[in-house]
């Protein structure tokens, strides 16, 4: 796949990310989305297992970005280690290499993985969106938007990644035609 081809797809992903973060918010989820319809691939087992990893995982902002979170299960995803090789430790580690390498993207970028440290350089500030007046504040500070921009990034970083490392996007995938 050429260059331009590879920019399309990672591009692609980056409105659709963005797109969807601003519309349905759920940052593994929409990164997911942004990713796989970029791709022109779908899994719907895949796109439903990041239902709970929203906001540093179940809206705590506690845990890891879920726009990583989401990513890194779309490369596990296409670089699996399947259940026939699960005793074998070495077959995940085309996953690992290309998470890793993700991941040293997202910390140069932002500084953390923690959903709470990167909002607050971000933002100066960090919510949790289980209480209702944190959310409130959310929406006056803006989260939307930052957070649209990281799931936008994290999907591109990601699909060039992928693509990089071998995937071949469907044909007839919209991301990919000139």
């Amino acid at each position: 796949m050429n260059e331009s081809n590879v920019n399309g797809a990672a591009e692609k992903a980056f409105e659709l990310g963005e797109k969807y973060e601003s519309e349905c918010i759920g940052c593994a989820q929409t990164t997911i989305a942004a990713i796989f319809e970029a791709l022109g691939i779908w899994n719907d087992d895949v796109f439903n297992a990041a239902s709970g990893l929203a906001n540093g995982l179940g809206l705590t902002g506690d845990g890891s970005c879920g726009a990583l979170i989401g990513a890194s299960m779309v490369m596990g995803y296409i670089f699996p280690r399947k259940h026939k090789d699960f005793q074998d430790m070495y077959k995940p580690m085309k996953s690992y290499g290309l998470v890793k390498n993700l991941h040293s993207q997202y910390v140069k970028k932002y500084g953390s993985t923690r959903c709470s440290e990167v909002q607050k350089s971000g933002m100066t500030v960090t919510w949790t969106l289980w209480e209702l007046n944190s959310y409130n504040e959310e929406m006056k500070a803006d989260m939307v938007n930052y957070c649209s921009k990281i799931v936008a990034n994290v999907a591109k970083m990601a699909t060039k990644i992928i693509i990089e490392n071998g995937f071949k996007p469907e044909v007839d995938s919209p991301a990919i035609q000139q």
